[in-house]
């Protein structure tokens, strides 16, 4: 009796790690923390509404975790030449695509649907936008063109927005800025991931910028030169009057700190800078993020 209910729970734990990896988890929670910074940015009132808080992050989350799993239908054929994706769900055979797909089509449009009917229309565009560009436009494009990653960063980017204008109910300055910011991380952040896996994307049939650019130059000046980007970009709240003085003694050492990484990348082109790059840009963004709330204005 208890070995059978012991392993009826190891089953249960499977079945949830495995729902854990077909819908992105870890992606989920960076969307709901660029969604909850978009909000708390985009609301100046001490009254925080913490239901609608709570309803923009709950439709954002099922959306986003729907268009994770759509993805992942789509390229279950291609994850299993990956040694890095071969052992997801689909391609390890423990879920049935037919049930991957239609899962993925309920969440999406449940988390549409509760941001259209308890939010507002405008964030629930931004919810259409953000599963339509993914799935139709960047998920594709990785097949055909190296410059997915821009247009992949755009769908990662849109998030903030979602909750700025649930804030809001309009589009808003801050949301603007804090897209920009999203969109030009996404960058360094994908081209050292890409770097780091080129073989495994080439085998795969996925046409990154490593793919043509055996030597890593222009991998490695591209993200110098978006790193660079993103640290003037993000000095820019102060200009416009959104945080305080002292955000630039945060933003300025850690913007600093991502290019002296993607420099080093540049100078030397190997797996560990590489890889430093990529780290050092996942610690970046929940910094930078809480500076921009500690210091708001």
């Amino acid at each position: 009796m208890l070995q059978s209910s012991l392993i009826g729970l190891a089953k249960w734990r499977e079945l949830a790690y495995d729902f854990s990896l077909l819908v992105k988890t870890r992606l989920c929670l960076l969307v709901l923390l660029t969604t909850l910074v978009g909000f708390l940015m985009g609301r100046h009132d001490v009254a925080l509404p913490y239901r609608t808080l709570l309803i923009t992050l709950v439709g954002t989350a099922l959306s986003a975790g729907g268009v994770a799993a759509l993805n992942q239908w789509w390229e279950r054929e291609w994850d299993a030449c990956m040694e890095r994706t071969r052992n997801r769900p689909l391609p390890g055979g423990r879920f049935h695509p037919s049930g991957v797909l239609a899962g993925g089509i309920l969440f999406s449009l449940a988390g549409i649907v509760i941001l259209l009917l308890l939010v507002n229309k405008l964030s629930a565009a931004f919810a259409v936008f953000t599963v339509a560009s993914y799935l139709l436009l960047y998920t594709p494009l990785k097949r055909t063109t190296s410059l997915n990653t821009l247009v992949g960063a755009v769908s990662g980017a849109l998030p903030p927005l979602i909750g700025c204008t649930a804030a809001q109910g309009r589009v808003g300055i801050e949301g603007c800025f804090l897209f920009a910011i999203l969109w030009l991380w996404q960058v360094p952040h994908f081209l050292a991931l890409a770097w780091t896996y080129r073989n495994q994307y080439t085998r795969a049939g996925f046409v990154m910028l490593s793919k043509k650019d055996s030597s890593g130059v222009a991998t490695s000046f591209q993200a110098l030169v978006y790193a660079i980007l993103l640290l003037v970009v993000s000095l820019l709240p102060v200009a416009a009057g959104l945080n305080t003085i002292f955000y630039l003694l945060l933003a300025l050492p850690l913007g600093s700190w991502l290019v002296f990484q993607a420099s080093r990348f540049t100078q030397k082109r190997s797996h560990a800078n590489a890889r430093a790059l990529f780290l050092s840009s996942i610690l970046y963004l929940p910094l930078l993020l809480g500076a921009l709330l500690a210091t708001k204005r």
